[in-house]
């Protein structure tokens, strides 16, 4: 192992503190230049699709209740196990009736395995990051409490529940024949396989154009 010593300081160094006088005029470049920081709550940043916030059980507008179909995808391939789910089976038709969904938030580590998984675009982090308590209980969200989520979440926003596009819910790139029939959303061009373009040997080629090669 090598080790650098610091060199020695002149003369001059020593009685003008230089090495001080270079960290205040670097402070000072700093003071007349463009903050980098925002004044939240004041001012908030745009969020981009697919920020992972707030969980929520997307409502189904037909049925005024949750989508999910209690397949188990998301509650197996939750790597923090903090998904738990409980059906029953029609003795009729042999389908699966959900009977309860919970989410444990503080133990979820935010991954999106679970929305990105769903076939059925049942459950979704949202974009709402403002949520904070004192407790642990309001971090425990049961079925009706992340259905309440999704509501308050639209009535925030503003949005079309029927239009709102993640990419979790709705891949980027993908033709809609490899997708589940739950996610063949209708997307903007840039959003499917031909409008995405790639950087490759210095120019822009499609994305098929590219996987082709």
């Amino acid at each position: 192992m090598k080790i650098q010593y610091d060199t020695k300081k002149s003369l001059v160094e020593r009685i003008f503190l230089l090495e001080i006088v270079k960290g205040l005029g670097l402070t000072l470049r700093r003071l007349f230049s463009k903050s980098v920081t925002i004044q939240y709550p004041k001012e908030r940043k745009e969020l981009f699709p697919g920020f992972r916030g707030k969980h929520a059980l997307i409502r189904d507008p037909k049925t005024g209740t949750a989508r999910c179909v209690a397949c188990m995808r998301c509650a197996s391939v939750c790597p923090a196990r903090c998904i738990s789910i409980r059906f029953t089976t029609d003795e009729k038709t042999g389908g699966r009736k959900l009977e309860s969904y919970e989410i444990d938030a503080l133990r979820c580590i935010f991954c999106g395995y679970c929305e990105e998984v769903c076939p059925v675009n049942a459950v979704v982090l949202t974009e709402d990051y403002e949520y904070s308590d004192y407790e642990r209980e309001p971090f425990h969200f049961d079925m009706e409490a992340l259905l309440n989520n999704w509501d308050k979440f639209v009535e925030k926003n503003k949005i079309d529940p029927e239009r709102y596009l993640n990419p979790f819910l709705r891949p980027r790139g993908l033709a809609l024949g490899e997708l589940p029939a739950g996610k063949r959303m209708d997307v903007p061009e840039e959003w499917t396989l031909e409008g995405q373009v790639v950087w490759k040997d210095g120019k822009a080629v499609s994305a098929r154009e590219a996987a082709a090669e």
